[in-house]
C-alpha cells in the first residue's frame, strides 16, 4: 500500500525506497518475473520515491544557487569550488542538463521563497561557525492558488514536471490588467482553475496539462489572449539550411492562426479512416495502392505540406486530401464577447477557441473568420445541454457533431488528448443493443483507437441527472475481468472543452 502524500518527504523517500526493494527482492531488477499489478505497483513506488527525491533535488538546488550568487564574490560555494554559477555545480554534481537544473532550482525557490532563519553557514577562513544576518521583514502571504500548487508539489501529489507544467501554463492572475473587477475576482477563478487542474494532473500527460494550463489562463485573461497573440506573431520566422551531406532542412516558428491552419491541413489528411490520397475519385487502381501505402506519419505530413505547396493557392482541396477540405472551426460564446458597434457591425469583444485543441484566438482573428466564412449557431439550454433531435437519425447530424465538439472538446476516454478532429461520435447507448437515441446527450466523442476499445473489450458509458441541478454526468464502466469476472468502479468522464474553466 503507498503512503500517505501527506507525510513528510523524507519518510515517503525511505516508505518507497523499502517498498521497491521488497519488490525486487535479491535478484536486484528481475522486473521480468512481476506479475501485471506487481508490476505496475511497483512502478507507482518507484515514480513516489523519485517524487520525493525530487523535492529533495529541487530545495538543495535552490540552496546551492543562494549560497553561489554574485555578490558573494570568491567566497561563494559554486566559485570556492571553482565554477562559476550555482546552476554550472549542481550540473557536475548531478549531471542533468542545463534546463532541468534551471526549473529544478525553480522549484526550491517555489517552496522556499525566503530564507526563514536569521543564521547562514559562514566561510571558510572565520572562527565564527555562524554569523547574524539582517533580520527580513515579513513576507506576506502566499495567494490561495500559488498555496495549492506548491502544497501538491511539497506533498508529492505532483511530478516536478506537472508542477511547472501548471505554474508557467497558468502563470499570475493579471489583476492589474482589469481595474474594473473585484481585487479577489481572478485570484478566486486561479485558485479553482488551479483545483481542476491538480484533479487532471492523474491522467493527463505532462505536455496536455500545460496545454490545459495555457487554456484556463486564456479563458480567464481574454485581454492576455490578444496580447500573447500579437508575440507569437511578431516571433513568426521560417528558416532554410543546409547541411554537410547537402540535405536540405527548415525551422519555422508559426504564428497562433496559420499553426491552426497547418494543424487542420494534417488532421485532414492524416485522420484515421484514410491518409493523402495523390489521385482523383476515379482512379481505383491507384487508390488501391494508397491503401498499401507504407510511409511514416512523418513522410505523409511532409509529403502533404509539399503537395499544398506544389498545387497553390487555387488547387482543388480534392486533389491532395481527398474528399475533404481542412478548415478551422472556432467556437464563440455570441452572448458573452460580442456585439454592435456604432455603424452596426457586428464586434468581437473577447475571445473564441479552436475547436481542436480549445486554444484561445483573439477577437481580431474571430472576425475575420467571420468575414471569410461565416458562423453556425449552438443553442444551450439552461442546463448546458446544446440541441436535441430524435430517433429519426441513425446517425449525428453536422449540427450536432459542432455542439458535442463544443461541449466535450476532444476524446472523452481518461488519459487520451486526441483532438476533436480525430473523433468519432458514439452512441452511449448502443444504436442495436439498446435502442439508443441519436440525442446531443447521448453522444459522445470518441477518437478511433478508443471507439474500437470501447466496443471491442466491452466497456460502457452511461449517462446520469444529478436531481438537485439537473446537470448530466458520465462514467465509463470497465468490463467484467476475463479471469475473476470482477467489475472495477467507473470513472467519471470529464469535459476537455475551455468551457470548464469558467470563472463564475
Amino acid at each position: 500500500m503507498s503512503s500517505s502524500v501527506s507525510s513528510p518527504p523524507a519518510m515517503r523517500l525511505t516508505d518507497a525506497v523499502a517498498r521497491v526493494a521488497q519488490r525486487l527482492g535479491a535478484g536486484g531488477t528481475g522486473v521480468e518475473r512481476l506479475e501485471d499489478e506487481e508490476l505496475l505497483e511497483l512502478l507507482t513506488d518507484t515514480t513516489e520515491a523519485r517524487k520525493a527525491l525530487e523535492l529533495v533535488v529541487a530545495s538543495a538546488s535552490a540552496e546551492v544557487s543562494r549560497r553561489s550568487t554574485r555578490d558573494r564574490g570568491y567566497g561563494g560555494l559554486a566559485q570556492r569550488k571553482g565554477l562559476r554559477t550555482g546552476t554550472a555545480l549542481v550540473q557536475q554534481i548531478t549531471g542533468l542538463g542545463r534546463g532541468d537544473v534551471t526549473r529544478a532550482v525553480q522549484a526550491g525557490q517555489e517552496l522556499a521563497p525566503t530564507i526563514p532563519s536569521s543564521f547562514e553557514p559562514t566561510t571558510p577562513g572565520t572562527d565564527a561557525s555562524r554569523r547574524e544576518v539582517a533580520e527580513q521583514p515579513p513576507t506576506p502571504a502566499a495567494p490561495e492558488w500559488l498555496r495549492l500548487v506548491r502544497d501538491a508539489l511539497a506533498a508529492g501529489a505532483l511530478s516536478q514536471a506537472q508542477f511547472h507544467a501548471i505554474r508557467s501554463g497558468l502563470g499570475e492572475p493579471p489583476v492589474d490588467r482589469y481595474p474594473e473587477l473585484d481585487a479577489d475576482f481572478l485570484p478566486q477563478a486561479w485558485s479553482r482553475a488551479v483545483r481542476l487542474l491538480l484533479d487532471e494532473a492523474t491522467t493527463l500527460p505532462v505536455e496536455d496539462l500545460r496545454i490545459q494550463a495555457r487554456i484556463a489562463r486564456d479563458r480567464l485573461d481574454p485581454v492576455g489572449v490578444t496580447l500573447r497573440f500579437e508575440e507569437r506573431f511578431a516571433a513568426r520566422s521560417f528558416r532554410r539550411w543546409i547541411d554537410e551531406s547537402g540535405q536540405r532542412h527548415a525551422h519555422i516558428l508559426f504564428d497562433d492562426d496559420a499553426g491552426a491552419w497547418v494543424d487542420s491541413l494534417l488532421q485532414a489528411a492524416l485522420r484515421p479512416r484514410r491518409g493523402p490520397r495523390f489521385v482523383g475519385s476515379d482512379a481505383v487502381e491507384k487508390t488501391r495502392e494508397a491503401e498499401a501505402d507504407d510511409r511514416t506519419n512523418e513522410q505523409l505530413q511532409y509529403d502533404t505540406i509539399i503537395a499544398v505547396l506544389r498545387t497553390g493557392a487555387e488547387a482543388d482541396p480534392q486533389q491532395a486530401l481527398g474528399d475533404r477540405q481542412p478548415g478551422v472551426r472556432i467556437l464563440v460564446e455570441s452572448a458573452a464577447i460580442t456585439a454592435i458597434d456604432e455603424r452596426g457591425d457586428t464586434r468581437v469583444t473577447g475571445v473564441g477557441h479552436l475547436e481542436d485543441g480549445g486554444h484561445a484566438v483573439p477577437g481580431g482573428v474571430v472576425e475575420a473568420r467571420l468575414c471569410d466564412a461565416g458562423a453556425i449557431p449552438v443553442i444551450w439550454d439552461p442546463d448546458g445541454r446544446p440541441l436535441d433531435v430524435g430517433r429519426e437519425l441513425r446517425l449525428f447530424s453536422r449540427k450536432q457533431r459542432i455542439a458535442i465538439a463544443a461541449r466535450d472538446g476532444g476524446c472523452v476516454w481518461p488519459s487520451c488528448s486526441a483532438p476533436i478532429s480525430q473523433c468519432e461520435y458514439h452512441h452511449i447507448d448502443h444504436w442495436w443493443d439498446h435502442h439508443g437515441r441519436t440525442d446531443v446527450d447521448d453522444g459522445v466523442p470518441l477518437c478511433r483507437n478508443c471507439h474500437l476499445r470501447l466496443h471491442n473489450q466491452r466497456w460502457r458509458i452511461t449517462r446520469h441527472r444529478d436531481p438537485a441541478s439537473s446537470a448530466d454526468t458520465y462514467w465509463l464502466h470497465p468490463p467484467p475481468d476475463p479471469l475473476t469476472g470482477e467489475i472495477g468502479d467507473p470513472v467519471r468522464l470529464q469535459w476537455k472543452s475551455p468551457r470548464r474553466f469558467g470563472a463564475a
